[in-house]
């Protein structure tokens, strides 16, 4: 007669639907448990199940909804795209998802009576009765919410030097009642950001004005305050603007909404980029996806690279060659400028963050002390007023 367990596993090697779930490791380990020819052999295997659990939280529960939530399969991909799953795969996936219940609910007691021993013999693990079925189809629902494949569980990204968009590991947690001071510029780019998740017409963005003022932190900020609502940065260095049409094609079609995010952005008179991203900013149709918004910060306010010997190129018509380089920012539908801030801001900003770190000190020690660091620096900015309270603590 067969065991549970083994019963179980030949249910799972009948899944089509989420076939990819099948192959993670937790899975793998599973069947070389139901596949062993001994007592040691079932240990081992065991052993291996239950360290993959431990590696990612110590629920199997969680797990397996984490690995089923997260897959990018025929059902998900034809519901994100507005269409009617067939009625076969959309029983089959159901059929699947209890099958993947019934496996989240394993409990040690259910591999110690298939080994023949104590449970306490064996390490335990967590796991509740699981009904994925319910929660999977509420998030078909709000498919552009949630998303699906490596975009359901990740808020930011990068793109890597082999093309692919990995999620970032360790991505910045700022959030708005982080920050102090700016909040003119930063509702400009929230509001924004509000329109474009709204579906309204929103902007290519362009955060520009002194280091360390926050524009960097501002775009990151609402990133993560609009991951709910299904928002998604994809950080993109200068270098790989070349890429853009990659990008742009790999989330055309997505339900979630995109910013790319362009950090420090610069240009030399001859930079290669330059003629990419206006193409993307003038909205060319080969290089721009509707579910994608540009945001990206400079120090610069015209962002490309200029000195007194370019005005005197041996352009034949160099008034236009300037105007054209000069011009980029204008391309931006929004500009907003990050001022260095006044003495007083700065101060009200130590102050404020001292507070929220819990640095004891008298008010005019402490604005002392910070107008000595910022003299060190060479400038006051939010950056600087962060670094002078790391510096206390």
């Amino acid at each position: 007669m067969e065991s549970k367990l083994q019963t179980l596993y030949e249910k799972i090697c009948t899944c089509a639907v989420f076939y990819r779930v099948t192959e993670q490791p937790l899975f793998r380990a599973f069947e070389r448990y139901c596949h062993a020819e001994n007592s040691a052999e079932k240990r081992k295997a065991y052993s291996a199940f239950v360290r993959e659990i431990y590696e990612n939280g110590g629920s199997l529960t969680e797990l397996v909804s984490r690995l089923v939530f997260e897959d990018e399969n025929a059902y998900i991909k034809a519901v994100a795209k507005g269409r009617e799953a067939d009625v076969k795969v959309r029983d089959s996936a159901k059929r699947e998802l209890a099958i993947f219940s019934a496996f989240a609910s394993l409990t040690r007691a259910d591999f110690a009576l298939d080994m023949g021993l104590e449970a306490m013999e064996l390490s335990d693990f967590r796991s509740v009765n699981a009904y994925l079925y319910p929660t999977y189809e509420e998030r078909l629902k709000n498919v552009g919410k949630y998303g699906y494949g490596i975009f359901s569980a990740s808020g930011m990204f990068r793109l890597s030097d082999e093309k692919e968009i990995c999620p970032i590991v360790s991505a910045d947690e700022t959030q708005t009642d982080d920050f102090v001071g700016y909040e003119e510029e930063r509702e400009k780019v929230f509001a924004n950001t509000r329109a474009f998740v709204a579906g309204k017409p929103a902007a290519n963005a362009l955060l520009c004005g002194d280091a360390g003022t926050g524009k960097s932190s501002t775009v990151k900020a609402a990133a993560n305050a609009f991951f709910s609502e299904g928002v998604r940065l994809i950080e993109i260095r200068k270098d790989q603007l070349s890429h853009l049409p990659l990008v742009m094609a790999k989330i055309s079609g997505n339900p979630l909404k995109f910013i790319l995010f362009i950090d420090d952005l610069s240009f030399g008179k001859n930079d290669d980029s330059f003629s990419m991203l206006k193409a993307v900013l003038e909205g060319s149709a080969s290089v721009t996806a509707k579910n994608a918004v540009i945001y990206a910060t400079s120090n610069r306010r015209h962002i490309v690279k200029e000195s007194f010997s370019d005005r005197d190129g041996d352009d034949v018509h160099i008034n236009d060659t300037l105007q054209e380089t000069l011009s980029l920012s204008e391309r931006f539908g929004l500009v907003v400028h990050f001022s260095k801030p006044s003495k007083a801001l700065y101060l009200e900003i130590v102050q404020k963050l001292a507070q929220k770190r819990g640095v004891q000190m008298e008010e005019e020690e402490l604005y002392r002390r910070a107008e000595e660091f910022a003299l060190r620096k060479g400038s006051r900015s939010a950056r600087c007023a962060k670094q002078f309270i790391d510096s206390l603590l």
